[in-house]
């Protein structure tokens, strides 16, 4: 099965869907949860070491903000890592906030270069589209091999 990028990262909704068809979602709570558990870890509250700016160059450069560079210390192995991506466009912030816009446009940038099959739907707003949603998701995770 696939490891899928999710975009906005934080969406359990997207996260369970892609699980529930066989693939490995890649997504920001897995990476935070793998990230915080590493022994020695120690600023649990600000989920950042002081190296993970620093690792962040590899994605953004140093007049980037740290913030971001740390945010891609997360993204960008998942990014590497992915066998294929959803983005969502005009998510609702509660399908998945994802915090930082100059770390949004960087990582859209990103997904959208790297070879690799996406789906890129728009986000719905009512039952109707909803139903079109999740059977494009189904459709495309199906396409790549996944179950059910």
């Amino acid at each position: 099965m696939a490891k899928i990028f999710i975009y906005p990262s934080t969406s359990l909704i997207l996260s369970d869907l892609v699980a529930r068809y066989g693939h490995t979602p890649l997504s920001s709570a897995t990476a935070i949860r793998e990230h915080i558990q590493t022994a020695g870890f120690e600023s649990a509250p600000l989920q950042i070491s002081p190296e993970d700016p620093k690792k962040g160059l590899k994605w953004a450069a140093v007049e980037v903000p740290s913030g971001v560079r740390g945010r891609m210390s997360l993204y960008g192995p998942m990014i590497e890592a992915c066998e294929a991506a959803i983005i969502i466009d005009n998510a609702d912030l509660a399908f998945g906030c994802m915090g930082c816009a100059r770390t949004n446009e960087l990582l859209l940038f990103l997904v959208r270069q790297k070879d690799v099959p996406k789906l890129e739907l728009e986000y719905p707003k009512n039952e109707e589209e909803g139903v079109t949603f999740v059977a494009a998701v189904r459709k495309f995770l199906t396409g790549l091999g996944g179950t059910k």
